[in-house]
C-alpha cells in the first residue's frame, strides 16, 4: 500500500501501522491479527501506515518505538455503517446505558451526540480525547498514553424512551416495540433498557477504559448513568492459529454467525436505505442490538461429564464441530442418527433449536463480551455473557429464536437472563456529521 493510509466507507474498516503483514516489533501477520480478534470479519482490511496510529503515543517526551499490530490497529470512525458491529471480536469492552437528565431534551441530547461523536472520532485514531491545545492548555487524563489505537470501537444507540424524552415519538421505528417475556428471564430493570446505550471495545484494557472515561466525562450533566457493565474476550495473538472465541463454559462460541462474505449478509444485519418508511429513514445503514445479561451457573455446569455438555450444546467442545462429523464450519447433520438410533445431535441441543433451519432462516450477528463480577450473594460466581446481536428486524432475528430456545433449550438449566435492553443504532456518521444527525437535526 506504499506506506499511506487509507480507509473506506465500510464498518470495520482497519489501518494496521507497520510493513504489511506484519505490523511492528509484534510479529503478527494479517491472517493472525485477523484470527486473535474474533471470528467476524472485517468488511475491510487497509494495511499501511496509520496516521492516527501513533499520534497519542507520539506525546511521550522521548522517542517513541514502533507500536505492535495490535497496539497500531485503528478502526475507521465514519462510514456507511457504526464500527463495532462487523469490527473483529475485541479483548475487553464496556457497556453503557444513560436516561437523560430531568429537563433535557432533543437540544441537549444532539449536543451530546456531537461531543460524543468528535471524543469517537478522535480516540478511534489513536488521538487525545481532547484533540490536544498547541499551548498545552487542553487536557487529557493520559489514561491510554504510549498506547495506538488498539482497535477502538465507540458505538451509540438509542432505546425506546428516547424518542419520548426528545419529542421524537413520531420518528420512532417498530423495530423498537418492546421484547415479549421469556420464560427464563429474571430480568432486573434497574440494569435494563435507557434512552441511550454506548458499546466501547477495544484490544487493550487501558485504552477501553480511556473512552469510557471519556464518555462519561461528556455525559455529565445532560445525563444520568443508568448501567454499566464490563466484558473482555481473548486476547489477540493469544492463539496458536485463528479461532473462533470461547466463552466462560469453555465452548467455541460464534460459529453459525452470519458472515460479511455471506449474499445475504447485508440484509440481515442491516436496515435497508429503500423500502423504509420516510418516518423512519434517519436508521438506513443502521441496526437493532439486543443485549442481555446472562448469567451462567458455571457451578451446576462444570459438574457435567464433557460428554454430557457436549450433548447439551450440539458440538464437540474440542474444536466445536457439530456431534453429526465435520470440522468446526462443517453444517449440521439434524437427521443423522447414531448406531442406537439416537439423533447425533439431540433434539433438545441448543445449537440444533437456535440454528436458522429450526428458525425460518432468522439469524443475528453475535458479538459478545463474558463478563465476571465476583461471587454473588449465593455463594456461586456471578459470571457469564453479555450477549450482544445485531440485526435488521429484533422480530425476525432475536425474537423468534429466543422463543424457540424458550421451550425446551437443553441449555436453559445453566443459563439466567438478568438483564435486558433493546437499542436502535443509526448508520455511520459521513465526514462532518455526528452520529444520529440525520434523527435530531431533521
Amino acid at each position: 500500500m506504499n506506506g499511506k493510509s487509507r480507509s473506506n466507507s465500510n464498518d470495520g474498516s482497519i489501518t494496521t501501522g507497520g510493513n504489511g503483514e506484519s505490523g511492528g516489533h509484534g510479529g503478527l501477520s494479517r491472517r493472525q491479527l485477523l484470527g486473535g480478534v474474533g471470528a467476524t470479519g472485517a468488511a475491510g482490511l487497509v494495511l499501511g501506515a496509520a496516521g492516527g496510529a501513533t499520534g497519542y503515543a507520539a506525546t511521550r517526551p522521548d522517542a517513541p518505538t514502533a507500536l505492535t499490530a495490535v497496539g497500531s490497529t485503528q478502526v475507521m470512525f465514519h462510514g456507511k455503517h457504526q464500527p463495532g458491529i462487523t469490527t473483529p471480536l475485541q479483548a475487553c469492552g464496556h457497556l453503557l446505558a444513560f436516561d437523560l437528565a430531568p429537563g433535557a431534551g432533543r437540544k441537549e441530547a444532539a449536543a451530546l451526540m456531537r461531543r460524543w461523536s468528535g471524543v469517537a472520532r478522535r480516540l478511534m485514531a489513536g488521538e487525545p480525547a481532547d484533540g490536544g491545545a498547541a499551548d498545552g492548555t487542553a487536557h487529557d487524563t493520559g489514561i491510554s498514553l504510549d498506547a495506538g489505537p488498539s482497535s477502538l470501537t465507540i458505538t451509540f444507540g438509542f432505546g425506546r424512551t428516547f424518542f419520548d424524552r426528545t419529542g421524537l415519538v413520531d420518528r420512532r421505528p417498530p423495530g423498537l416495540d418492546p421484547l415479549p417475556p421469556f420464560s427464563n428471564d429474571r430480568i432486573d430493570p434497574k440494569r435494563s433498557e435507557g434512552d441511550l446505550w454506548v458499546q466501547i471495545g477495544a484490544d487493550d484494557a487501558l485504552v477501553a477504559f480511556h473512552a469510557l472515561r471519556a464518555v462519561q466525562k461528556e455525559a455529565a450533566g445532560s445525563t444520568r448513568l443508568r448501567w454499566q457493565m464490563n466484558g473482555f474476550n481473548r486476547t489477540p495473538g493469544a492463539t496458536a492459529r485463528p479461532m473462533t472465541a470461547r466463552n466462560l463454559m469453555g465452548q467455541i462460541d460464534g460459529t453459525g454467525n452470519p458472515k460479511p462474505a455471506d449474499d445475504d449478509f447485508d440484509q440481515r444485519v442491516f436496515v435497508p436505505a429503500t423500502g423504509t418508511d420516510a418516518r423512519h429513514d434517519w436508521l438506513a445503514g443502521g441496526s437493532y442490538a439486543v443485549v442481555r445479561r446472562i448469567r451462567m451457573l458455571l457451578d451446576d455446569w462444570e459438574k457435567l461429564s464433557v460428554e454430557r455438555q457436549e450433548r447439551v450444546i450440539g458440538r464437540r467442545k474440542t474444536d466445536g464441530s457439530p456431534l453429526s462429523g465435520g470440522s468446526e464450519t462443517t453444517p449440521m447433520n439434524l437427521d443423522k442418527a447414531g448406531p442406537d438410533g439416537r439423533l447425533l445431535i439431540p433434539d433438545n441441543a441448543h445449537s440444533r433449536i437456535s440454528s436458522p433451519q429450526k428458525n425460518s432462516g432468522a439469524a443475528m450477528l453475535r458479538r459478545p463480551f463474558s463478563y465476571h463480577d465476583g461471587i454473588a450473594a449465593d455463594g456461586t460466581p456471578d459470571a457469564g455473557l453479555l450477549f450482544i446481536c445485531w440485526q435488521a428486524d429484533p422480530l425476525r432475528g432475536f425474537v423468534p429464536v429466543q422463543r424457540k430456545l424458550d421451550r425446551g433449550d437443553a441449555l436453559s438449566p445453566f443459563i439466567r437472563h438478568e438483564a435486558s435492553g433493546l437499542f436502535a443504532v443509526p448508520g455511520g456518521a459521513a465526514d462532518g456529521e455526528y452520529v444520529g444527525q440525520r434523527l435530531l437535526d431533521s
